[in-house]
């Protein structure tokens, strides 16, 4: 498993969200008004992408390496895994 210095920060933060999910639910099964469901519904949506476009960023920083000495195979492989992650952004 690849793990970077910020993974833990991100597992922080998904956890922090997964929290404020659980009680996002627990405001809807008590019957909170729609907008503060709503409000907070957008707060934890936020919170989620915030977290993933970080995972994401970091590691289209920091595990795609093309260097000189690699070969076109190699470099193409990079290219693959690259593309691969843009379409999560």
């Amino acid at each position: 498993m690849n793990s970077h210095a910020s993974h833990p920060e991100i597992v922080t933060r998904l956890k922090r969200a997964s929290g404020h999910l659980t009680k996002v639910i627990a405001m809807i099964e008590a019957g909170e008004g729609c907008e503060n469901v709503a409000q907070q519904l957008q707060a934890v949506t936020n919170a989620l992408a915030s977290a993933k476009r970080q995972y994401v960023t970091e590691h289209i920083e920091n595990c795609l390496d093309v260097q000189e000495e690699m070969t076109p195979r190699e470099v193409a492989a990079q290219i693959k895994s690259l593309k691969a992650m843009t379409k999560y952004l």
